[in-house]
Formats: C-alpha cells, structure tokens, sequence
C-alpha cells in the first residue's frame, strides 16, 4: 500500500470516526465497515480496530470538557464543592457500572466469526429510528408542560441505569452516544442537557475500550496499524480530533431544536437501507 493512499485512508477513517463517535449511530460499527472494505481487515480485526480509533475523539472530548474534567479532578484534590462532587460520583457511578456490563460483551463480540456486517448496519438503523421517537417525544412532552429533568434531579439509581445502558454499547451496532442519550431522555431528562451527560461519561469509557482493546486483541490492532500505516494512523487520529470537535459542539447547540429529530430519523433509514445492500450482497466479517 502506497503512502498516499495510507494518508487518503486515514484521512477517511477519521473523517468516519470523528461524525460518528457523537451522532447516534455506532463508530466503532462504521470504522469496522469502512476498515474491512479498504484495509480488507477481518470482523475482529476491524471490530478492534474501531475501538481503538477512539483516542482521537477522547481527545476532542477532553478538550470541550475541559472545565468539567477540571471540576472532577479538583473533587480528587479534595474539593467540598456539592455540584462537583455529585459530578464526580455520576461518572464514577456510570463508568464502573459500564465496565461489569460491557467488558464481557466485547469478549463475546471480540471471538465471533463470520457476522454479516448488514446486521449490525440494521441494529444501528433501527436504534436511530428509536432514537428519533424518544426526542420527538421528549420535545412533545415539554411542549405540553410536562416538566423535564436536569443533572441536579438525577440520582443514584439513573447513573446505574445510564451506566449498564452504555455498557450494551460493546456489541458491534450499538451506539453509545445513541443508547445513552436515548436512556437519558426516557429519564425525561432536557435534550441538551441529556447529549452533555452522554458525552461525558464517554471520555472514560473510550478509554476503558481503548484499554481493553490493547490488552485483549494486541495482534487484532497491530495488523490494522500495519496495514494504514503510523502516517495514516497519525492522520487518522488528527483528523477525528479536529472533526469531533465542530461536531460536539453543533450537537448540543441543536439538540434543543426540533431539527434534531428529523436527522436522527433520516439516518436510521440510510443505515437500514445499507444493512439490507449488505446483506444482500452476502458481506461478512
């Protein structure tokens, strides 16, 4: 493979990861397609591969966070502030609990063989069309006075709930960005207020993934690094970094407008129509 086109695959495997990491589809799922058609990698390979691809958006994520991130270190030098401190205790809360449920899902989903990547493209496709109806709903809801919820409201039995939520993200076609803020807004917690909290308790889940990935599929990893390149990892990584943070941002700047719905719904069907193309087609990992 020639530097070039190393670069040119890197450059779209970041592209890939940067979008998908925060809309409610599934980026590990979408760097596993994109990496098996142009890496020509295997479902483990590639399944991999797109955990560890996820650096790049913990970066971005640190970065828009930063103030929040600040708040918990300053608990961990300890801080009495009681907003802080219930901060800290949600994303250790969820982040524990995402741990018991997803490390053993990507064992399972690390040792299967021959999965028609059409179905996680459906699974996808259907829990963005879920999605959708959960924000119409919730939108529906306060147009209607119902009251909505904010963190402050929020207690120790959501962060769990939230946190076994993001642990089923490890099976391939799960978004975790899509099944967390989806858990949040069925807690009829507000939109914005609802992808901030998802998007969060994803820095640390990122890295428990990418963690898990380096200890449990080394070999899976090193062939997809061998066969991008460290140029095109570099490129890739950057570029995710640079795309997931215009994205952040215009997510929770839209997510309180009814926009939103509409996009989420458009997506879920494209993603069910190239589930069927690829299984029809006979595609698998």
């Amino acid at each position: 493979m020639s530097t070039i086109y190393q670069l040119l695959v890197g450059i779209v495997l970041g592209i890939v990861q940067g979008v998908s990491e925060w809309l409610p589809i599934s980026s590990k799922t979408q760097v596993l397609v994109v990496s098996t058609y142009l890496l020509n990698l295997t479902f483990q390979q590639a399944y991999a591969f797109g955990l560890f691809m996820e650096i790049g958006t913990v970066v971005a994520a640190a970065i828009y966070f930063r103030t929040e991130l600040l708040a918990l270190l300053s608990v961990l030098l300890g801080s009495k502030d009681s907003a802080k401190r219930k901060l800290f205790v949600y994303v250790l809360v969820a982040t524990i609990a995402t741990g018991i449920v997803g490390a053993p899902l990507y064992l399972i989903a690390d040792s299967l063989t021959g999965v028609p990547l059409g179905i996680p493209m459906l699974l996808i496709g259907i829990v963005l069309i879920v999605d959708a109806l959960v924000i119409w709903h919730s939108k529906k809801k306060q147009r209607e006075g119902v009251n909505t919820r904010k963190f402050a409201n929020l207690g120790m039995k959501d962060y769990i709930i939230i946190g076994i939520a993001q642990g089923i993200a490890a099976l391939p076609g799960v978004s975790r960005s899509g099944i967390t803020t989806s858990t949040l807004l069925f807690m009829h917690v507000e939109p914005e207020e609802a992808f901030r909290l998802s998007f969060l308790i994803g820095i640390f889940a990122a890295i428990a993934a990418f963690g898990l990935v380096l200890l449990s599929s080394k070999t899976n990893v090193s062939v997809a690094i061998t066969s991008v390149g460290f140029a095109g990892i570099a490129v890739a990584i950057v570029t995710s970094i640079i795309v997931s943070l215009v994205l952040i941002r215009f997510l929770i700047n839209v997510a309180g407008k009814s926009k939103i719905v509409y996009l989420t719904a458009a997506l879920g069907i494209i993603a069910i129509i190239s589930g069927v193309i690829s299984i029809i087609t006979g595609v698998t990992g």
